[in-house]
This record gives C-alpha cells, structure tokens and sequence, in this order.
C-alpha cells in the first residue's frame, strides 16, 4: 500500500482512506455482515485510514467500526487509523438541527465517542461543520486539549474556507481538512487549496466519486430510496442529473481508452493533484473497494489529464453539492 502524509504534523498513512458514512447512513439500506466484511477486507489491502461520524447513524457507525477491529487481525487493528467527526445535533427522526463546537460539547462527544469505538484516543478528531456561535480558535483549542491528555492524537478541521483555516492553524497545529474534492467539485482549487498548502495542512477529500454520481455505476432511470439522501441532492435532481452523467459519458470513453473503470479514473485523477491529498473512498462493498484500489495503479500522463479537463472542465457540474439548507452550513462556501 502506498502512504502519505497528512500536513506537516499529521500522520502517515495509507494513499486511499475508507469513508464509513454510507455503512450506517445516508445512502439508504446497508448491509452489516458485507459492511464488516468490506472494513476487513480494507484493512487486509492496507488501508490504514477509516472515517467516520459520531452522528452517523446516531452512533452506528463507530460501533460498527468497533466490532469491525474487534474481529480484525490483531496486526491489522493496531495499525488502523480512526478519524472521528463531531458536533453534528440530530433528532431522533433523523433530522440535523446544527451544530455544537463549545468546548465543554466537544470533550462530551469525544468522551461518547471512546466508548463507542473502544479504544483509548482518537487519531484525528474534528467538527464536522463550522459552530457560527463560537469561535473556531475555542474549538479548536478544546481538541488541542484533548490531544494534550492523550485523548487524541490530531487536530483535523471539516469543510472550513481558507480565512478559517488560517484562524484555526494560529491556536493548535493542524494536521488536515477534510472537504469535498472531486472531477465535478473543484471549488477548493482557488484558495482553500493553496492556503492549506502554505499552511502544511493535508486534505482528506470526500466525495471524489460524487456520492457514486461520477462512479460510472448510476443509471438515469435509478430509483433511489426514501432514506437516501442523493434523494433531495441537487445534482440527482431532473436535468441536473442528465447533464452531470453527460460528463459521465465523456469520461467514460478516456477510461475506456486507457482500458479502466470510470470510478477508477476519477479516484486516480484526485490522486494526481498532490502527494498531500488522501482521497477517501464510500465503498460498502467489497467489489467497490476493489475497483477503487484499483486507481492506486494507474498513472494518468500529460494527454490524460488533458483529456479529461476537456471533458469535464472547473464548473461543468449541474447543481449544488448540498441543498440549499445545508449548503448555508458550509463555512466553505463562503
């Protein structure tokens, strides 16, 4: 397995992350035995770097998590890697009604969090979005304590602009940004990008398959279900959604061409853009775990990466990445 860096201060680990998200949540029904599975299997390839939520699943996924290193080869468990978001208030119906990022909240999540995943720290604790009520430095600050007393081991940060980035990296060191970086959302390329760069700060990057949108695998005519969130997704909605697999068939004939998968060429070309990104994959399943190692094999030259910027240029996607309610959330939209 292939490593990387996660900025200056952050860990090594390995080239593809494991998004956990979808086992629990979000994209409708999973299945838990093939969940685990899928985990175990991850671990086997070498994947080091799993990702999760405590409100994924209102606590499912860490406990899914927890069972899955549970049964995992000793040697495998030790060297695994856990990145916990937090901060995210949900119903019991399901719905979120904010964020909490005070610092007395922050130690609660983290405490609730140990004991779901079982394991004594935690490798990379950050709030999920931006509390517009207290200020990043507290948060921040409150995690730098935790990491003090061995509760965790680094400070990460989710979908922040680059003045927050900035405000944050000023009160505890960083290790890395998680946000979203794909082929159709390339919006951190103006300045979130550079200013993490110039700060030494890594990026894990979610959603470089577009929630499977740019996966090669999503159908015009596919039914999604009640309880999956691509549901109210813009860019799955009417027009939208025929436009973005347009781009889909464009980049489908460069993979084709180079004898790949679509998945594969839109993981790999996340890859390119620098040794300090981890692109992290949603696979539920050990066929698409397979298919997305499967990027870590293959060098996209010159004329590739061309070709597949004439296919798909900055901007061509249809529609936001969040409904609007949600995009209102995203200090990195701002």
């Amino acid at each position: 397995m292939q490593t990387r860096t996660l900025g200056t201060t952050g860990p090594q680990t390995s080239a593809l992350g494991l998004g956990c998200m979808g086992m629990s949540a979000l994209y409708g029904d999973s299945d838990r035995s093939e969940s685990l599975a899928t985990v175990h299997a991850a671990l086997d390839a070498g994947i080091t770097l799993l990702d999760t939520g405590d409100f994924y699943g209102m606590g499912h996924n860490e406990l899914l998590i927890n069972e899955a290193l549970r049964t995992a080869p000793a040697a495998a468990r030790e060297k695994a890697q856990i990145s916990v978001k937090f901060g995210a208030l949900r119903t019991v119906e399901g719905g979120f009604t904010g964020y909490d990022g005070r610092p007395k909240a922050v130690k609660n999540f983290a405490a609730y969090s140990l004991q779901r995943l079982g394991t004594d720290h935690i490798d990379i604790y950050r709030i999920a979005r931006v509390d517009p009520d207290v200020p990043i430095e507290e948060t921040v600050g409150a995690i730098a304590e935790l990491v003090e007393a061995g509760h965790v081991r680094h400070i990460g940060l989710s979908e922040v602009g680059a003045q927050t980035l900035r405000r944050a990296a000023a009160a505890a060191p960083v290790s890395d940004l998680q946000i979203e970086y794909s082929l159709i959302s390339r919006g951190i390329e103006e300045a979130i990008l550079p200013t993490a760069r110039e700060l030494g700060i890594g990026i894990t990057a979610y959603g470089v398959l577009s929630r499977g949108l740019i996966s090669g695998h999503f159908t015009r005519d596919r039914k999604l279900a009640a309880n999956d969130f691509r549901g109210m997704s813009p860019r799955f909605q009417g027009e939208n959604l025929d436009r973005n697999l347009d781009l889909v068939d464009a980049l489908r004939k460069i993979a084709d061409q180079k004898g790949v998968s679509v998945a594969q060429t839109a993981i790999a070309w996340v890859l390119s853009r620098g040794t300090d990104i981890v692109p992290l994959v949603g696979a539920r399943r050990r066929d698409r775990l397979t298919e997305a190692l499967g990027a870590l094999d293959i060098t996209l030259d010159a004329d590739d990466l061309s070709a597949i910027e004439h296919a798909i240029p900055p901007g061509a996607a249809a529609g936001d990445r969040y409904p609007t309610e949600q995009m209102a959330h995203l200090d990195s939209e701002h």
